[in-house]
């Protein structure tokens, strides 16, 4: 599907959804008569949601609603994304077009609180930095006293520049964009000193650029990013599935199973826990309404958490970023990926 059509595909969607935003049924059940899931994503944001040369759709937020995608249907094909510009994210969510929003969302207590969304888990922590022009001759945000800094309306990027701004006395100018895009652009051509985002998307944004060595990222971190997916409030039966798709990926991390033995994991692992979470034994899909085998499909289609973060973002990937010693390692490696019990 090429993004003409995506473009397309998601304008029907969102308003053939506005006729059902207040409908009863619940999201599951909408979600198995339909036949797929719809994900609402951005634009672009290497790592975590853009195409691919082939016109695929590849990243983090991608595999989390593959994941689910796998889980209720045994098929992580059957999931239509659905990318919207940062200020139409809660409104096509509201409106019933979407049934998950995974789009590299900062869990804030304003937009927990006021969107009628919930915030469900993180998949990625991270943390708000600066990127500048290495001709500009700084080497660190406190240098930056009066400048411009490109930033995306309507962000928490907005918001903490502006307390730090203000808290250090920096006299910052934020010149702010609707579309990432043409943020990007304007940092590219000087319009601006420097460029603010979630340190991932620095990293992305670098990536992309035309000579990525003529920009530099600051070494400060400022804010705390943690970047969480969402459903709509009052609907925990779709709660469940979508955040226990997402424990199964970190769960079969923490017990060695991935996308290549789960197969083999299944048929003779004599570990209790493996045991449940592949569905060989007890009855934990039925609380969920999925077949028996959904962990299984999750991981067979998808991966465990650290193939996911390492195909899409770590060191070999295009942004490079390293998990080792973060918080988004385990939690059995000094991070904060950490399974609940599958019990």
């Amino acid at each position: 599907m090429n993004k003409f059509s995506i473009a397309i595909a998601a304008a029907s969607l969102f308003l053939a959804a506005n006729s059902h935003a207040n409908d009863s049924t619940s999201t599951l059940s909408a979600v198995k008569e339909r036949g797929y899931i719809n994900c609402v994503i951005g634009n672009s944001f290497p790592g975590f949601y853009s195409l691919d040369k082939d016109g695929e759709w590849q990243g983090m937020d991608i595999d989390i609603c593959r994941g689910v995608a796998a889980a209720v249907f045994g098929d992580s094909s059957k999931v239509t994304f659905l990318p919207v510009q940062w200020a139409q994210s809660f409104t096509s969510m509201k409106s019933g077009a979407g049934d998950i929003l995974s789009k590299g969302m900062t869990w804030t207590l304003s937009r927990d609180a006021g969107q009628g969304l919930d915030f469900l888990d993180t998949y990625f922590y991270d943390g708000q930095g600066f990127m500048v022009h290495k001709d500009l001759g700084v080497t660190s945000v406190k240098e930056l006293q009066g400048a411009t800094v490109c930033v995306l309306t309507g962000t928490s990027s907005e918001l903490n520049i502006a307390d730090y701004s203000r808290a250090n006395n920096l006299d910052i100018k934020t010149v702010v964009f609707d579309d990432s895009s043409v943020r990007n652009t304007a940092f590219f051509n000087h319009n601006c000193d420097a460029l603010t985002n979630d340190r991932s998307g620095l990293a992305a944004q670098r990536s992309a650029a035309p000579n990525p060595s003529d920009y530099i990222i600051l070494p400060e971190t400022i804010s705390k990013e943690a970047l969480s997916f969402m459903v709509r409030q009052n609907d925990s039966e779709w709660a469940n599935v979508v955040k226990w798709t997402f424990a199964a990926m970190v769960a079969a991390e923490e017990l060695g199973v991935t996308s290549e033995n789960v197969e083999t994991m299944r048929a003779e692992s004599q570990n209790p826990v493996v045991r449940r979470l592949l569905g060989v034994e007890g009855d934990l899909h039925r609380g969920l309404g999925l077949a028996d085998d959904w962990a299984y499909q999750v991981i067979k289609h998808v991966g465990n958490y650290g193939e996911i973060y390492e195909r899409n973002v770590g060191p070999n990937s295009v942004l490079g970023l390293e998990r080792e010693n973060t918080l988004n390692a385990l939690w059995t490696e000094g991070g904060m990926m950490y399974a609940k019990s599958f019990r």
